[in-house]
């Protein structure tokens, strides 16, 4: 009993913090405890958080009065004190009164409710355009105005999800590329999807918009403080959902103007060897992140929608080519996504590695980075060189 009571005086000294003090900035550490929205840190984010606290405050106005009337009315004027209720039929003034006050109450909430919806929808002179696309489970951010375009994927180990490690303060809401934005810019948001209906959602830019294939929504925001911002998809998209998370990162004009260099000049690739266990231990990681939701960890598949990888004709068969164009390019018709734009060549060689030689299907095949480099450039796709892990061979 006295454990129990513990428990309730911590939530109600939680809540009563979280009020008083305010909600964690998602750019420090989570909020177990929150009790309210976020106000955010664009214009339109502080509004929505302006509007929303004004109806609370006059929804609980209105509840005092009410509830109070009634609380009143019970206590002093029940039958065990003697008191006989008054018999009438209506009351006209009594009607129009009650009439009149609650629509100058929803005419007071709905011109700045309008106002501020007109704004979220104005989203012309934007400094920064961003096509936003939602994939089963990933993110396309494609920058229009700087030709830069990547997916963002969820980074959580696969272990911490089986609960092999101990989960970080940001279990599931990490991701190897973050969504960077400059403050101070009116950004414009372009907003589809490439299979099924996700949902963009960061609250702490008072964003949510519905991605939806063959639709383009828009939406747009000016971040007025650098910092870190999280979020997720917030549509009921497929088994994996829950490990869809968004995270951007909003740093100053310079800090983007560095970035955007960056991404616009990267480095020439040079030809790479990739030693076994290196390809192993990298496939393994993202067979993991991308594949496992639907072959499953141990490449038994779901039959027959997600067929299984365990022994099939791709992943132990020749020629290995076949194998590398299904991961490049997909199956038209099915759930089986294209990768050619999503993942490296060594990202790929890793991948088709490790399904030839996991789960019993050891093959002792290698495949190299810059055999899929050729496979990408040649529309034939002739037969893959393949190194034998361990023979040395070439086949």
């Amino acid at each position: 009993m006295l454990k129990r009571f513990n428990t309730v005086k911590q939530l109600l000294l939680s809540g009563l913090m979280t009020i008083l003090v305010g909600p964690v900035s998602a750019g420090t550490a989570p909020d177990q405890w929150q009790m309210n929205m976020y106000k955010g840190v664009t214009p339109v984010s502080q509004d929505i958080y302006w509007l929303h606290m004004v109806a609370i405050w006059v929804c609980a106005a209105i509840g005092v009065v009410v509830f109070g009337i009634m609380i009143y009315s019970l206590i002093y004027h029940r039958k065990s004190k003697g008191y006989k209720p008054a018999s009438f039929h209506d009351n006209t003034r009594l009607e129009i009164i009650w009439s009149i006050i609650p629509f100058i109450i929803l005419i007071g909430l709905a011109v700045p409710a309008t106002h501020i919806l007109a704004r979220m929808e104005d989203s012309s002179e934007a400094d920064i355009t961003i096509k936003i696309v939602g994939h089963q489970w990933k993110w396309q951010y494609q920058y229009l105005d700087q030709g830069i375009s990547y997916f963002s994927n969820l980074s959580t180990p696969y272990a911490q999800m089986n609960n092999q490690q101990e989960k970080n303060a940001w279990y599931l809401l990490e991701v190897d590329k973050p969504l960077v934005l400059p403050i101070h810019k009116k950004i414009r948001f372009l907003v589809t999807s490439n299979d099924v209906i996700h949902s963009w959602w960061v609250p702490e830019l008072g964003i949510k918009r519905d991605a939806i294939p063959g639709f383009m929504h828009e939406t747009w925001a000016r971040i007025e403080q650098a910092g870190t911002y999280r979020g997720q998809c917030a549509e009921l998209c497929g088994v994996n959902h829950a490990f869809m998370p968004i995270v951007v990162e909003a740093v100053s004009d310079k800090a983007f103007k560095q970035w955007v260099a960056a991404q616009s000049n990267p480095e020439p690739e040079e030809p790479q060897i990739m030693t076994h266990d290196a390809l192993i231990t990298l496939g393994k990681q993202k067979y993991d992140m991308l594949c496992s939701a639907c072959h499953q960890a141990d490449g038994t598949g779901i039959p027959p929608l997600y067929p299984a990888l365990k022994g099939s004709s791709v992943a132990v068969g020749h020629p290995i080519s076949r194998h590398v164009d299904l991961v490049l390019n997909g199956v038209p018709g099915t759930a089986m996504q294209a990768y050619r734009e999503q993942l490296t060549n060594e990202e790929i060689a890793a991948i088709t590695t490790y399904e030839r030689n996991a789960w019993g299907n050891n093959t002792n095949e290698d495949i190299q980075p810059n055999d899929v480099a050729q496979a990408r450039k040649e529309l034939d796709r002739p037969a893959i060189r393949v190194k034998q892990a361990h023979a040395g061979g070439l086949q």
